[in-house]
């Protein structure tokens, strides 16, 4: 396979030239971090698994009607995407307190929230992805009102369907991150989709019965079995790889 181009390589992902244009080839890596990378780790098999969980949910909410970048997965670790215009907005919805809302309100983790609550935070590593207002948002042209108005339903609507998802397979959705972004089509229209990732990198996820963390919070808190509980998350999505744990690891090349 011919080199391919890359465009940019972050804490769990690097961004390829994809082979269509409009496209990007998007590979998932075992890397961890956490604390905006103050905190560096490997797990095994990660990629792998993310690659897979998180084809599974961009389909799913493509099937109800919400748009994402996602086009189709390659292979093990790899997935084709369209190429979007990143809104620097990373985008929290909260079921549950737990994480930093727990520390910086004084809410006991675990404690269901009178509602869902949007938080939004800039994207920049430098700066440890500060909190900001729609007010921020708007001032500093990150995003109009209206695309605001578009987010918000939109996470939201995401929130409704990944919690009955979730629910169903015996698993709690505490909070998850999403970014987006604008996707022009062949006629210039653009529509904001849903871009990134979903996976257990970026959901708080809690067994329904035990509490027990099925995400990386593991990682963070050192409290170990990291690659068990995101094999669990696949399993009970029923997406593990055909081939099974013992496979994970996958290719380590990057073309």
């Amino acid at each position: 396979m011919a080199r391919r181009r890359r465009i940019y390589e972050g804490k769990a992902k690097v961004l390829f030239e994809g082979p269509e244009p409009g496209t990007i080839v998007q590979y998932f890596k075992d890397d961890a971090t956490a604390f905006n990378a103050q905190k560096k780790g490997v797990i095994s098999g990660k990629g792998v698994l993310n690659n897979r969980i998180s084809e599974y949910i961009m389909l799913k909410l493509g099937e109800i009607g919400i748009a994402t970048h996602f086009v189709r997965r390659l292979n093990m670790r790899e997935q084709l995407v369209h190429e979007v215009e990143i809104i620097p907005i990373e985008v929290v919805v909260r079921n549950i307190a737990a994480g930093s809302i727990s520390k910086r309100l004084g809410i006991e983790e675990g404690t269901p929230l009178p509602r869902s609550i949007v938080e939004f935070y800039y994207k920049s590593d430098a700066l440890e992805d500060p909190m900001v207002s729609e007010e921020h948002i708007t001032a500093f042209g990150w995003a109009n009102p209206q695309d605001i108005d578009d987010i918000i339903a939109l996470a939201l609507r995401v929130n409704d369907f990944l919690s009955g998802l979730f629910l169903g397979v015996g698993i709690r959705l505490v909070d998850f991150k999403l970014e987006f972004g604008r996707w022009y089509d062949d006629q210039d229209n653009m529509r904001i989709v849903v871009a990134d990732e979903v996976t257990p990198d970026s959901c708080r996820l809690w067994d329904i019965k035990t509490n027990e963390k099925l995400d990386k919070d593991r990682f963070r808190r050192d409290m170990g079995g990291v690659e068990e509980a995101y094999q669990e998350v696949a399993r009970r999505l029923g997406i593990l790889p055909e081939a099974g744990p013992q496979d994970l690891k996958g290719t380590k090349s990057i073309n």
